[in-house]
């Protein structure tokens, strides 16, 4: 599925979104200092995505070589883990490479209708990938991790599931009845 998601958009490599799905799946899991945390992972279309956002603080990660902001790095995963505290979204390039941290997402989401339960993030991360070709990972903090793609929610795991089983569920257009799982 995410290799469809990246080669319908063109935005992403498919390993990259992978990543950073697993990434998503450990801050769920983890929280930080005790709790849980909540958080926005925007991969692909970075321009568009930029211009559709602003940041909220001075950008942490502004400055440092792409080299050491990638998904790749355990570094930065860590570093990411720490971040995903503050308010707001990190952008992420389709390679992989966190471009910025801590944004406010200003997308219209007129017309956007999602499960109740879902708050502002969630609607961010639907108006966001309805407005760009990025796709929108979402960490709740019910600990829920949502793939966001098109404006609507395309997959949805739960961490303490998905990281034993290495799989995640993806809801299919075409058969809305039923869940598909793929490996992650």
């Amino acid at each position: 599925m995410f290799q469809t998601i990246c080669e319908l958009n063109n935005i992403c490599q498919t390993k990259a979104l992978e990543e950073i799905i697993q990434l998503a799946a450990e801050i769920a899991r983890e929280g930080r200092e005790g709790r849980k945390i909540g958080t926005m992972l925007i991969i692909g279309d970075e321009q568009a995505v930029l211009r559709k956002s602003r940041p909220l603080i001075l950008d942490p990660l502004q400055g440092h070589h792409p080299e050491v902001k990638t998904i790749h790095d355990f570094n930065m995963r860590e570093t990411a883990k720490e971040l995903a505290q503050l308010d707001g979204a990190f952008i992420v390039a389709g390679d992989g490479t966190f471009l910025s941290a801590a944004r406010y997402v200003n997308a219209d989401s007129n017309g956007i209708s999602l499960p109740l339960g879902l708050g502002a993030r969630h609607m961010a991360a639907a108006a966001i990938t309805r407005e760009t070709r990025a796709v929108a990972i979402v960490v709740s903090e019910s600990s829920v991790v949502r793939v966001f793609n098109q404006g609507r929610i395309v997959a949805e795991a739960i961490p303490e599931t998905s990281m034993l089983t290495r799989e995640i569920s993806y809801i299919d257009d075409t058969q809305p009845a039923k869940d598909k799982r793929v490996e992650v």
